[in-house]
């Protein structure tokens, strides 16, 4: 488990991030969502120690972070960080190499990474001949080069087309699965909402919520319920104790507790034939736009 603990920094007399403090379970997706300027590139580098944090701990297992934990991390900036006139396999596999890894194992794990990345016909292209979005592929490989105990990824779908994204969704899945720590940080709420266990928000440099996903959003807003039927609800909004948020002929979203949807759910089905009727859950979208706020 990675475990962020009190972080707190400074830019001068700016404060940036103000202890923040948040856990990765191993062989979990946890996504780390924010604004821009929220503060999620500074606590990844300060993660892998390119800043260094005025107060807070950063550990594994229990143990705090030092430079040689570091080499088991795979880190993928937001920024590129690759050599642009140097072939894609030969610099996937010099990255391997420079994590300590044998040099027929990491040619083998090059080949197997730009496989499952779908880059094999790039192989001897320079990045620079790449698409942006290839070369974002090529970053990830990078990050995976030297199979890392941690995987720590900005915007790592930052480019990429839909078909692209269900790639490397699969690939950080079986990272996952292998028992790596795995955050990354994202804009795209819906690629975040398909692929994590675990979300942490931040804003301001705080963290605002953090905790498993479902979790999240089942606490983020007031029940709400959603009923079809093969008639007209309008009688729901003389309901005690409903607030009716959209009404559409049959089809009615409404909020109310528990109680009261099953009282619900009985009129309804004296009045006719229930097509559907189940909780509904709010997009992790809208959690976001509550607890920013």
């Amino acid at each position: 488990m990675l475990t962020i603990d009190g972080v707190t920094k400074h830019f001068g007399e700016r404060l940036v991030l103000d202890d923040v403090g948040f856990t990765v379970g191993s062989g979990r997706l946890t996504g780390f969502v924010g604004g821009n300027g929220a503060g999620k590139t500074t606590t990844m580098r300060i993660m892998l120690g390119v800043l260094q944090a005025d107060a807070g701990t950063v550990s594994i297992d229990g143990t705090a972070v030092g430079p040689a934990d570091r080499r088991r991390f795979g880190y993928m900036p937001e920024e590129r960080g690759l050599y642009p006139k140097m072939p894609v396999a030969e610099q996937i596999t010099y990255l391997a190499r420079l994590h300590g890894v044998g040099k027929r194992a990491a040619v083998d794990r090059t080949a197997a990474l730009l496989e499952r990345l779908e880059l094999t016909a790039h192989a001897d292209d320079a990045v620079e001949k790449l698409s942006l979005g290839n070369q974002q592929r090529v970053q990830i490989a990078a990050a995976l080069a030297h199979e890392p105990e941690v995987l720590v990824l900005d915007e790592p779908f930052s480019g990429l087309d839909p078909m692209a994204v269900d790639t490397v969704l699969t690939v950080l899945r079986e990272a996952a699965a292998g028992g790596a720590p795995v955050l990354f940080s994202s804009h795209q709420l819906d690629v975040v909402e398909r692929l994590c266990d675990d979300v942490v928000v931040i804003a301001g440099g705080t963290i605002r919520a953090a905790g498993p996903q479902e979790e999240l959003r089942r606490a983020g807003a007031a029940p709400a319920w959603e009923l079809l039927v093969d008639g007209d609800v309008a009688w729901l909004r003389d309901e005690p104790g409903v607030t009716v948020r959209e009404f559409d002929g049959g089809y009615a979203l409404f909020e109310s507790d528990d109680a009261t949807a099953q009282r619900v759910l009985q009129r309804a089905v004296q009045h006719g034939t229930v097509g559907s009727f189940a909780p509904r859950v709010p997009r992790l979208s809208e959690v976001f736009r509550e607890v920013i706020r």
